[in-house]
């Protein structure tokens, strides 16, 4: 898609026919490109069905509303913030006070969007003209230009000393795919940090991946999950500088960090805790055991085990049935004996993929079982179980 193609979508020919490809699949395209070539400029055509798909895939970050009426580019719809994420970092800046925000390198206009609902003022700044013309469009599309304020230029150059906030989210891919050194992000983290100090409150927004060494002193910095999967983390300023925070979607539940030291290595016991993949990437592993009475499976490993059930939001609980040296043979014999056909692989500390351990131990039956592929006291284990409820060992509900 070139800024051409994109400017005849938002023409009355152009939104006409977004209408009419709404619900165009796959294996329909052709035909009906075909046939609105006949009626349409190809270049249009062509634009439009792109467009489609696109929309299709947004609708699992922005929802089908949302997306249905928004406009997007391949790398709008991969690298923009989830509608939840968005919406919990609005009303997180909203709470802190904060009524006007620069939003720079702003993407297709994602965050904007959640801020501007928030009844926060935006000035959404993007460098490539096409995403720049994207966000111009989204909040056209949403009802948003009033609060919504887009311009097109270098993040660097843009004066935000009259906004309350500065929120940031650097470029992270490249023509290789992920860039994982933060001074190779677009703009680097370095700059970003500067125009950080500049504001009395900042947010930057940066791969959950991130040494927790590169964190500076000055920030707090937060791991965000969404229904168990890690979306990102963020560095705040003018909050509470040093503090670790897990954050946990929907709800939001929050963990804050206690400086606490690593949890002591113990024996499996009956219930197997898995960490939400935001404590574990904030370094919070030690709070949750603490929670929990419990200790670690192994010093390098971040399961935690416990001998009773308790309720909580930031591990999932398994019963643990079984304890076996890693053995494929001994633990097909049992899968066998127990039927199991349902099996669920985890895995933690070890080389074995999940599906090659399906593969090799054919699992048949009515039932189910997880299998925990780790090591335990520094060796190869499986750990057999099941998804606990509080009913399974006798625990408060």
């Amino acid at each position: 898609m070139n800024d051409v193609s994109f400017a005849s979508l938002l023409t009355a020919e152009g939104r006409a026919l977004l209408d009419e490809v709404r619900a165009t699949e796959p294996a329909q395209e052709l035909a009906v490109a075909t046939r609105l070539r006949r009626e349409h400029p190809a270049e249009l055509v062509s634009a439009a069905l792109g467009q489609a798909r696109l929309r299709q895939r947004a609708a699992a970050k922005f929802g089908a509303e949302d997306a249905g009426r928004m406009f997007f580019t391949p790398n709008g719809v991969e690298q923009s913030t989830r509608t939840s994420v968005a919406v919990h970092r609005a009303e997180r800046l909203r709470a802190l006070g904060v009524r006007s925000v620069a939003d720079l390198c702003c993407g297709i206009g994602g965050d904007a969007i959640a801020l501007a609902r928030a009844g926060i003022r935006v000035l959404a700044v993007d460098r490539d003209p096409l995403t720049a013309a994207a966000a111009r469009a989204n909040a056209d599309a949403l009802g948003l230009t009033d609060l919504i304020e887009v311009r097109e230029t270098d993040v660097t150059e843009v004066d935000t000393s009259s906004y309350d906030a500065v929120f940031v989210d650097p470029g992270r891919r490249g023509g290789r795919g992920r860039i994982f050194d933060p001074e190779a992000y677009s703009p680097p983290l370095s700059w970003a940090i500067g125009a950080a100090a500049k504001s009395p409150v900042a947010a930057l927004k940066i791969a959950p991946g991130i040494p927790h060494e590169a964190i500076p002193a000055e920030a707090e910095a937060e791991w965000i999950s969404d229904g168990g999967d890690v979306k990102e983390a963020v560095l705040w300023f003018g909050t509470e500088p040093g503090l670790v925070r897990a954050t946990l979607l929907p709800g939001p539940r929050e963990l804050r960090g206690r400086g606490l030291p690593d949890p002591a290595v113990r024996a499996v016991g009956r219930y197997l805790y898995e960490p939400d993949g935001a404590v574990i990437r904030a370094h919070l592993v030690a709070e949750v055991a603490e929670e929990l009475d419990g200790g670690l499976v192994d010093e390098t490993i971040a399961y935690v085990t416990a001998d009773e059930l308790r309720p909580t939001p930031y591990a999932s609980a398994y019963e643990i049935t079984d304890q076996l040296h890693f053995n494929v043979k001994k633990l097909k014999a049992l899968l066998r004996e127990r039927e199991v056909g349902i099996l669920t692989v985890k895995k933690r500390g070890s080389a074995v993929e999940p599906e090659e351990l399906r593969r090799k131990v054919k699992p048949q039956g009515p039932n189910s079982a997880t299998v925990f592929l780790t090591r335990v006291a520094g060796a190869p284990t499986m750990l057999v179980g099941a998804p606990a409820t509080p009913s399974t060992g006798g625990g408060p509900s």
